[in-house]
């Protein structure tokens, strides 16, 4: 038997005394993909971008800390993206944001830094149904704590986007997306989006402090507020708007338009193409936005 090792053996007579049809030999899980890591990305990009985040890195791995894809802002330092990917590896092989682990080092458990790749906040698990199957690291932007709410917000829209595409998760029954109040208190909690399918997307936005101003070129903005309030402008022109992403323009301020005040149980839609800007806010300012396509 030419080139039958011992280890071939030993394979062969395990493989005979394990249950028939191999049982109990596999185990099957989810893995995040490739397009699953771009979708990541590009929600961690947009969330970068509502920040204003003077640049940044994101780096999206599998379960396993192979990298599926990395993106670098403009204006981001060069070694961003080496200290992203290793953000990212560290949160999937350590299954674990990696905030934790810096924690945990500037605390006095200074073997983790032989253990961990990159220990330092920027890191989050990618979780569906509390399985680890991929991570998203961020560096790069205005602090390490933004690091962190980037990809807090990558990390988020994933299970969102999932249970708005595959048709079953959280579902009662097709056609129906039930999203329980723990889901909703978490988003609420970072400001993060909920649900995100094709025709329509909704956000459980939270504001601390004034924004610029916005145009969405195709998406209309359904607003209903829970909590806070804000001084809202709605029309004029937008000062020094610059498009920031595709269908996006954005800028520091309004000149003219109409100025309101809103407050919990207020109402307001402002259509695709119309400029608005929360001037002021009293937070946490807590609002839904259901995001409607009607524009080209």
């Amino acid at each position: 038997m030419r080139g039958f090792t011992l280890l071939g053996t030993a394979v062969l007579l395990a493989g005979l005394a394990a249950p028939a049809g191999g049982q109990g030999l596999l185990e099957s899980r989810p893995t995040l993909t490739l397009d699953g890591a771009r979708a990541v990305a590009g929600a961690a990009v947009a969330e970068a971008r509502r920040l204003s985040a003077p640049g940044g890195a994101i780096a999206v791995v599998d379960d396993g800390g192979n990298l599926l894809f990395v993106e670098r802002l403009d204006n981001t330092f060069a070694a961003a993206a080496t200290v992203a990917i290793g953000k990212a590896r560290t949160a999937a092989l350590f299954r674990r944001p990696t905030k934790v682990l810096e924690d945990a080092i500037v605390g006095g458990r200074t073997t983790l830094l032989s253990a961990a790749e990159t220990p330092l906040q920027g890191g989050i698990p990618i979780e569906v149904n509390g399985v680890v199957v991929g991570a998203i690291g961020v560096s790069g932007a205005a602090s390490a704590a933004q690091d962190t709410e980037i990809a807090a917000a990558g990390a988020a829209s994933f299970g969102a986007r999932l249970m708005g595409t595959n048709g079953q998760e959280g579902m009662g029954a097709p056609g129906v997306t039930y999203l329980d109040s723990k889901q909703v208190a978490a988003a609420f909690e970072r400001g993060l989006p909920l649900l995100e399918v094709g025709e329509y997307k909704i956000h459980a936005s939270r504001r601390e402090q004034a924004g610029q101003a916005e145009v969405h070129e195709a998406d209309t903005d359904i607003v209903y507020v829970l909590k806070g309030s804000a001084t809202f402008v709605t029309g004029g022109d937008v000062v020094d708007g610059k498009t920031t992403a595709t269908e996006e323009i954005r800028g520091a301020s309004i000149k003219g338009g109409e100025t309101r005040r809103l407050v919990p149980g207020d109402v307001i839609v402002v259509r695709h193409g119309t400029p608005h800007w929360f001037k002021a806010v009293q937070g946490p300012f807590l609002y839904y936005v259901v995001k409607v396509r009607t524009g080209a």
